[in-house]
């Protein structure tokens, strides 16, 4: 495989998404979240069962957001596992999916996988080194562990960019595939640390448990920062559909900012679609969860992702043999933002 693709890497990753779907908006968009009076069905897929990192969208779904928007997007389905929403969007089963920005990029490398990630959910590497009983406080304390990940291609070269990072020898190092059982393989003792769990909804709950759980984003690691949660749809859904998806994208910012502004309605709106989850655990996560749910600069809008940071992780991604193709300059855009156009999306111009 050929590698540093540099003159393929540092083209925009949004100059070619007019072309690549077919739009033909330019410049700023006004909020026109307002649709028909019948509503057009939206079927989405989440990433994983009900958790805080959707409490923009139950809450969206709870106080009408949607359907005001002129959707109607159901019940969202809960997939049989996190690598299943893409491959739902790709066979035409779901419309809209929510993943992971290394999933997509991976489900890209393939021929004809022409999805297209429209907004980021959550702006931030959620995924962290975690160990109890102070076992791995460091990076440097990697060495000689056993680290226990779900066994995830990307999860492991995390495991070798910290390593690498902290001086560490990796041949040290024992990583052992415990699937999704995380944290109850550092309970058990069965591993020193684990990497793959999320430090707002698995570190939350350690806390409150009252393990003392030493928490490292991987970001906070060596790892190229990432938009941990992104919503995804296949190019020619949004060439079709686009003003839906925009809309979609408006509502669900509603939805956000209520949260944001009565944390209790995003947790009554999350137990009201799977009462199974825990009042308390629940108002912690979504406490921590709220925060990551928006970019960092001011002047981004909702949803915002950066091209210059998917550049660079696709990099990285490349310089790791996780990628056999070219990264498409067509894998992100941020045209259906609010007051967001093609025009105006937001990619270096380098």
């Amino acid at each position: 495989m050929t590698r540093h693709r540099s003159a393929v890497l540092l083209l925009s990753l949004t100059a070619l998404v007019a072309a690549a779907l077919g739009l033909s908006a330019c410049g700023k968009r006004e909020n026109t979240a307002t649709g028909p009076t019948s509503l057009s069905r939206i079927n989405l897929v989440l990433d994983y069962s009900v958790n805080a990192d959707h409490v923009g969208i139950f809450t969206a779904l709870k106080q009408g957001d949607f359907a005001q928007a002129g959707l109607d997007i159901g019940r969202p389905q809960v997939p049989s596992d996190p690598s299943a929403p893409l491959k739902l969007l790709l066979a035409g089963r779901a419309d809209l999916a929510i993943s992971y920005e290394p999933e997509v990029f991976l489900a890209r490398d393939k021929p004809g996988a022409k999805l297209v990630s429209v907004a980021a959910l959550v702006q931030r590497p959620l995924t962290s080194i975690m160990s109890l009983h102070g076992k791995v406080t460091k990076p440097a304390d990697l060495e000689g562990k056993t680290v226990g990940t779900a066994g995830i291609p990307y999860q492991s070269a995390y495991l070798r960019t910290i390593e690498n990072g902290a001086g560490v020898d990796p041949s040290s190092v024992k990583e052992v595939n415990v699937g999704f059982n995380l944290i109850p393989a550092m309970v058990g003792r069965n591993a020193d640390a684990t990497l793959g769990a999320f430090w707002n909804i698995e570190g939350v709950e350690l806390k409150l448990d009252h393990r003392r759980p030493t928490i490292i984003p991987v970001d906070k690691a060596g790892v190229p920062t990432y938009d941990e949660l992104v919503l995804v749809a296949r190019a020619d859904y949004l060439r079709d559909h686009g003003p839906l998806v925009r809309r979609f994208i408006q509502a669900l910012k509603r939805g956000t900012d209520a949260a944001k502004a009565d944390p209790a309605l995003g947790v009554s709106a999350l137990r009201a679609a799977d009462p199974s989850l825990k009042q308390r655990t629940l108002q912690a996560q979504v406490a921590a969860t709220l925060p990551a749910l928006y970019p960092t600069g001011t002047d981004e809008p909702f949803g915002w992702q950066s091209p210059t940071e998917w550049k660079r992780f696709a990099a990285w991604m490349d310089d790791h043999g996780l990628l056999d193709l070219p990264p498409s300059p067509a894998i992100i855009t941020n045209e259906f933002l609010p007051g967001e156009g093609v025009g105006d999306a937001g990619g270096p111009t380098d």
